[in-house]
């Protein structure tokens, strides 16, 4: 039981019956001012450019309104989407938002929409983070097969990603929360982007 316990604490764990997985991320994790700028870089080349756009089209089908976007990356689809604010864990980005009078907290209140644009699978409780929505989350994230696949994958990242999921699992997830996937396509990879779906959830237990 002790060699178990202890392989919680540093190794991946994937339970396929429920299709999900956890690796222990450390606390110091590396989102600083070059990580913003790093993004900075991606989010201006022409496939940045052409994954903002789908995300923006994505959230149009579905709706109109204000949205706070939860892990901004380089502010990419804060800065090209109306009614859009953000929130965000990492300094440089704060700061970002701040400047433009587009910080908010998540934690704070209730929101109608919030979209997670690769960042779901670094928070430490995404429970807790999706419980602020009170209609709608938007999400694109790696989707795996199985713990091989996740060890395989570029995705398995041991300073970052803390939780991995099967599309199966997202889904049975997001019900859990009180959610109905009402849409999710593989623009991202059609784009360029190896092994990522985007998902429309819906809240249906208000």
């Amino acid at each position: 039981m002790k060699t178990f316990s202890e392989a919680l604490k540093r190794e991946l764990v994937f339970l396929p019956e429920v299709g999900m997985g956890r690796y222990p991320v450390p606390e110091a994790r590396p989102y600083d001012a070059a990580y913003f700028a790093r993004y900075q870089q991606m989010a201006a080349t022409p496939m940045g450019q052409a994954l903002t756009r789908a995300r923006i089209q994505l959230v149009a089908r579905h709706w109109s309104g204000p949205v706070l976007d939860v892990g901004i990356g380089a502010g990419q689809f804060v800065e090209a989407r109306p009614q859009t604010q953000g929130y965000d864990v990492n300094p440089a980005g704060i700061a970002w938002l701040k400047q433009r009078g587009a910080w908010r907290d998540l934690y704070s209140d209730r929101w109608p929409v919030l979209t997670f644009w690769d960042s779901l699978e670094h928070i430490d409780r995404p429970d807790v983070a999706v419980a602020k929505a009170q209609r709608w989350v938007f999400v694109s994230i790696p989707v795996f097969e199985s713990a091989e696949h996740i060890l395989r994958s570029r995705h398995f990242r041991k300073d970052e990603h803390i939780w991995y999921w099967t599309h199966a699992g997202l889904l049975a997830w997001f019900r859990r929360q009180g959610f109905e996937c009402v849409e999710y396509n593989d623009r991202e990879s059609q784009l360029g982007r190896e092994g990522i779906r985007s998902y429309a959830f819906r809240r249906t237990d208000n």
